[in-house]
């Protein structure tokens, strides 16, 4: 059973810290099963923003979860039928609230980026960091998803000195005509204002 740690919401915009062994402090951690060793761990140069809702367009049953440790019920819902059989996982998750979730550390290889190219490199999975938002194309994503990712994006890229400042992508971007998250509904421009305003 994957493992479990829970906090105080008061705790959700402390100062987010990584550890020696790649793990955030003070947030909830679900171990994910789906993961396997980089072939290079120092080479960690790219973040890869996702979109994902679980039944699709629907928020805050905890399936997102399920998925990533493998224990999805196929039959709760006809479209978990379909997917149940997947190994997949993502480094983080920010839900609609704000929270904050991490499944796989950071210096070992999410699942999440599938078959992809990133500026003529192939298979991101070996080089970049997942982060799955809770929301779809087509419905805006919330305030505190947005100020999470900035903490985040902030707190990697201080932690990870190959992650440059233009290493910033969507699925869509890496996977075109595969995938189209985190979609239209994602505001570029707004996170790259936070993103700036927290470099200044």
């Amino acid at each position: 059973m994957p493992f479990k740690q829970h906090y105080s919401k008061n705790q959700r915009m402390t100062k987010l810290t990584i550890d020696t062994t790649g793990w955030l402090q003070t947030v909830e951690v679900i171990e994910s099963p789906n993961y396997d060793a980089r072939p290079d761990k120092t080479n960690i140069k790219l973040i890869v923003i996702h979109g994902i809702s679980l039944p699709p367009a629907e928020f805050g049953g905890g399936y997102i979860q399920d998925l990533f440790c493998n224990q999805l019920d196929p039959n709760i819902h006809e479209y978990f039928a379909s997917i149940c059989h997947l190994k997949v996982s993502s480094h983080c998750l920010i839900e609609r609230d704000g929270n904050l979730i991490q499944f796989v550390s950071f210096l070992e290889r999410a699942w999440h980026a599938g078959v992809s190219n990133w500026q003529g490199e192939p298979e991101c999975n070996n080089y970049s960091i997942g982060i799955e938002l809770e929301g779809t194309d087509d419905l805006s994503y919330t305030d505190n998803q947005y100020q999470q990712l900035d903490r985040l994006i902030q707190c990697l890229r201080h932690q990870y000195s190959m992650i440059e400042v233009d290493a910033l992508c969507g699925h869509s971007d890496i996977a075109p005509g595969r995938k189209t998250d985190p979609g239209a509904a994602f505001d570029w421009p707004r996170l790259q204002r936070q993103l700036d305003q927290g470099r200044s």
